[in-house]
């Protein structure tokens, strides 16, 4: 109400290349779920297991490429070579390696161009044999139920399928969680791998010493 002609750009960085992406106000609300497009000076790519870049709708890792990104990490060579390669589909014959950052993030791309975060590849969880984003699973705890003020998919050891998944809960205080209602949306809108084998509800969601929740 006190900026009423004000227009928001929704952006998504890497700490190791300052920003990435980002999406136009004349777009949030066609695509409110989308990270949008590369910023200028930056070229986006999203690349597969194999090292080549991906089509519509199929998942890959999200790398940074040109002038904004970093040198590496100070002093931590180790951690600088998992995050700091060389760019993909940069030709054999020239005497440089360019550096990019490899963010760790599976997105996708849609027809046009515009990009969607799945979920840290590091964080991807494995059930029945297929990889599973945590993230989807929260997104519907959230979208669901207005008490629900933390989510966090887990994986558990499960005799048969090898890994099971848990959907752990917070409320937001003075509410209560309709877990029946999460999980009839979870078995009528996901694949029956996706669906969690559990709701436990916590008092406290547990945080690592950054302030994430600790899975």
């Amino acid at each position: 109400a006190s900026l009423p002609n004000t227009k928001p750009y929704l952006m998504y960085g890497l700490t190791e290349a300052f920003r990435s992406t980002y999406l136009p106000p004349d777009q949030i609300d066609v695509r409110p779920n989308s990270m949008g497009k590369a910023i200028p000076n930056a070229h986006i790519m999203v690349v597969n297991s194999k090292g080549f870049e991906t089509g519509p709708g199929e998942h890959g890792e999200l790398v940074h490429r040109g002038a904004l990104v970093a040198l590496g990490y100070w002093n931590d060579p180790e951690r600088s070579a998992e995050r700091f390669k060389p760019a993909p589909g940069r030709p054999r014959e020239l005497p440089f390696k360019e550096l990019a950052v490899w963010s760790g993030d599976t997105v996708y791309r849609d027809d046009d161009g515009y990009i969607y975060f799945v979920g840290r590849t590091d964080g991807m969880i494995k059930t029945s044999g297929y990889r599973v984003s945590p993230e989807e699973l929260e997104d519907l705890a959230y979208t669901t139920d207005s008490a629900v003020q933390m989510a966090a998919a887990i994986v558990v050891p499960h005799t048969s399928l090898g890994q099971a998944i848990v959907l752990c809960l917070q409320a937001v205080e003075g509410k209560s969680i309709n877990t029946k209602e999460i999980m009839a949306r979870c078995k009528r809108e996901l694949p029956n791998y996706m669906v969690p084998a559990q709701t436990v509800i916590l008092d406290e969601m547990p945080h690592n010493p950054y302030g994430k929740i600790n899975r």
